[in-house]
C-alpha cells in the first residue's frame, strides 16, 4: 500500500508538473481565461490529491510503524517467557540431578550394607552349624555321661543291698 501509495503520489506530481507545463505553454500562447481558469481548478483539485496522498502515505506509514513495535514488543514477551522457561526447565533438572545422585548414594549404602548382612548372614550360619555340631556332640556326652551314671546309681544300689545283706551278716 506505501509502494502504491508513493507511485500515485509520483504519478499525481508527474501529471501535475505536466499540466503546469501545459498551462504555461498555453499562457504563452495566450489562452483563454475560461481555459486557464479550468487548469488552475484543475491544478488545485491535483494539488489536493497529492497532499491527501501524502498524509494518506505519512499515516499508512505511522500505522506500518506502530503495528512492527507492537510485534516486537510480542515477540520480546513471548522470547523472554521462553528464556524463564528453559530457566526454570533447566533448574529443574539440576534438582532432578541431584535427587537422582542422592537417591544413587543411598542404594550404593544400601547395597553395600546388604552385601555386609549376607556375609553377616553367612557367618551366622556356619556358626549355627558349628554350634549345632558342638551340641550333637554334647548331646551324645550328656546321654552318655546319663547312661554311665545310671549304670553307677544301679550299681551304687546293687552295692547297698549287698553291704545290706553283708553287714547283718557279719555282725552276728
Amino acid at each position: 500500500q506505501l509502494l502504491e501509495a508513493k507511485t500515485s503520489l509520483s504519478l499525481a506530481q508527474t501529471q501535475h508538473a505536466l499540466q503546469l507545463q501545459q498551462a504555461n505553454a498555453q499562457m504563452n500562447d495566450m489562452v483563454a481565461k475560461k481555459q486557464y481558469e479550468q487548469l488552475q481548478t484543475s491544478l488545485r483539485e491535483e494539488q489536493r490529491k497529492a497532499r491527501q496522498l501524502q498524509e494518506n502515505l505519512h499515516w499508512q506509514a505511522e500505522q506500518a510503524c506502530e503495528q512492527l513495535v507492537r510485534v516486537q514488543e510480542e515477540h520480546q514477551c513471548l522470547l523472554q517467557a521462553a528464556v524463564e522457561q528453559a530457566e526454570g526447565l533447566e533448574h529443574n533438572l539440576r534438582t532432578a540431578d541431584a535427587v537422582l545422585a542422592d537417591k544413587a548414594a543411598q542404594l550404593d549404602d544400601a547395597q553395600t550394607q546388604l552385601s555386609r548382612n549376607k556375609q553377616l548372614i553367612k557367618d551366622l550360619r556356619e556358626e549355627n552349624r558349628v554350634f549345632a555340631m558342638a551340641l550333637q556332640v554334647a548331646e551324645l556326652r550328656q546321654r552318655s555321661t546319663e547312661e554311665k551314671n545310671q549304670m553307677l546309681k544301679e550299681q551304687a544300689s546293687a552295692l547297698k543291698q549287698l553291704l545290706g545283706k553283708i553287714t547283718p551278716a557279719s555282725l552276728s
